[in-house]
């Protein structure tokens, strides 16, 4: 990579992160190609030249959110065995990522399907299929459980992810709306009683 490629990339990067950060602390429509460019000391002709479209940095941006919540959560649980030990990496990767990232910035899975819920478009399949991708991945991780035994053979893959899911995001709403200081104790407690209702 040459020096002005590697430059308008580190650039591109850098874009992408503060509307992030925008998205992050008011919401996707909160992103701006001018809101991004003020942030950055850049030009909005120079926003747009290296990204496109608002509706292209929003994508970009839940995208992002994407790439490095599937790099810190589930990539590392890649390493264990399959089964359970995998699962409950995930699940606790999960809850401390919210309790040390999420809780202070914001989730834009779960700000994100809120706030698209009712509105039709490409901002809102591209957040469907992120969402959508990530579920399907835990799917396969409790599927892989329950076909290892460690898991009831019985046990609906489907409803388990589910009720990971709803843990998170009560735990989003306890710590963030009600404050509550030990909201991801009482999600990892949640989650050690459903993992046992489910174990062989």
């Amino acid at each position: 990579m040459d020096a002005k490629t590697q430059k308008s990339e580190m650039t591109r990067a850098a874009i992408v992160g503060a509307a992030l950060d925008l998205a992050s602390a008011d919401g996707l429509e909160a992103i701006t190609l001018q809101a991004v460019a003020d942030k950055l000391g850049l030009s909005k002709s120079g926003v747009f030249s290296r990204i496109g479209s608002r509706e292209a940095l929003q994508k970009a941006v839940i995208e992002e959110f994407g790439r490095r919540f599937i790099a810190e959560v589930f990539v590392p649980a890649m390493q264990l065995p399959k089964g359970l030990p995998r699962l409950d990496a995930i699940v606790q990767r999960w809850i401390v990522r919210m309790r040390d990232v999420e809780v202070k910035s914001g989730c834009i899975y779960t700000a994100g399907a809120f706030e698209l819920d009712d509105r039709a478009g490409e901002l809102r399949d591209t957040l469907l299929q992120e969402v959508t991708r990530w579920r399907a991945a835990l799917r396969r991780t409790a599927l892989q459980a329950i076909e290892v035994g460690h898991l009831s053979a019985d046990t609906d893959a489907e409803q388990l992810v589910a009720e990971i899911s709803a843990l998170a995001m009560g735990l989003l709403h306890d710590a963030r709306f009600l404050r509550d200081q030990r909201a991801a104790e009482r999600a990892q407690s949640s989650w050690l009683r459903l993992m046992k209702s489910y174990k062989n």
